[in-house]
């Protein structure tokens, strides 16, 4: 099947992962989706969060006939994977936090993992850090604020200071200790796009590994079907999304069209 690459999210937090996409096929088309009715994710019970999900991403594949879908998001990679790749008969690419790469570049072997709260309790997390990390200390920050800085960012408002270095103290805390964090795995795909004040805000120099370049990889290897030579990039959302709609444009999209979904 030849179609765009599709990229779904609970909400901004996928651009992204459609900027290292973009980056990877500069020619492929793409359509984004986003559940923004029901952001942020990591605060729903898993049982009607993974049927949401697979609910939107099923209405989001129909109006898009995609060649392959991206699921760029952790908390719904780590709950629907297997449901959605069961569904669909194109492939279905997750995302999961970049434990193995971080690490690899860890020197002090004291990394921080900074996800959402539903991303830093999960089983699949653990068993990642037990596969890649088992010499590593891990300090685990919860920050589901981060997410709500980023959609107001791509919304029109500047992050504020003062709340993302609250949300963000225990990460610097961890800085100081014996041994020091040097490395941070961004377990959310909204907190790249907080990179640049989080750089500016932080104690020292550390770093940052999110997973949008083995996303890209990934994307490659499953499918190589998808169009290209044309700039038809669409964007649906799940709730009416004014605010969204220049932080969309930023990135190559369209305004966003109201996604229908069966009942």
């Amino acid at each position: 099947m030849t179609g765009p690459i599709l990229i779904f999210d609970s909400g901004v937090g996928g651009l992204s992962v459609a900027y290292a996409l973009r980056c990877a096929y500069p020619e492929a088309a793409f359509c984004y989706a986003c559940d923004n009715a029901w952001l942020p994710y990591g605060v729903r019970q898993d049982a009607e969060l993974t049927a949401r999900i697979v609910a939107v991403c099923l209405a989001a594949v129909e109006a898009c006939q995609p060649s392959v879908l991206v699921v760029a998001c952790n908390t719904a990679s780590t709950l629907a994977l297997e449901q959605l790749r069961s569904a669909l008969s194109i492939p279905v690419v997750g995302t999961v936090p970049a434990i193995k790469p971080a690490a690899n570049l860890s020197k002090s072997r004291h990394i921080a993992l900074l996800a959402t709260s539903a991303t830093v309790r999960r089983p699949y997390t653990q068993q990642l850090i037990d596969n890649f990390a088992k010499d590593c200390r891990i300090t685990r920050v919860a920050a589901d604020g981060l997410v709500v800085e980023a959609e107001r960012w791509l919304s029109g408002n500047p992050p504020s200071q003062m709340r993302l270095n609250a949300l963000m103290a225990p990460l610097w805390q961890a800085t100081d200790d014996t041994p020091p964090v040097d490395t941070v795995v961004l377990g959310c795909t909204h907190f790249p796009l907080m990179l640049p004040w989080l750089e500016a805000l932080s104690p020292v120099e550390l770093n940052w590994v999110d997973s949008g370049a083995a996303i890209a990889r990934r994307v490659g290897q499953v499918s190589e079907t998808f169009n290209t030579g044309r700039r038809d990039n669409r964007s649906f959302t799940t709730a009416t999304a004014k605010g969204l709609q220049a932080g969309l444009a930023d990135y190559g999209f369209s305004a966003p069209e109201l996604l229908r979904l069966k009942s």
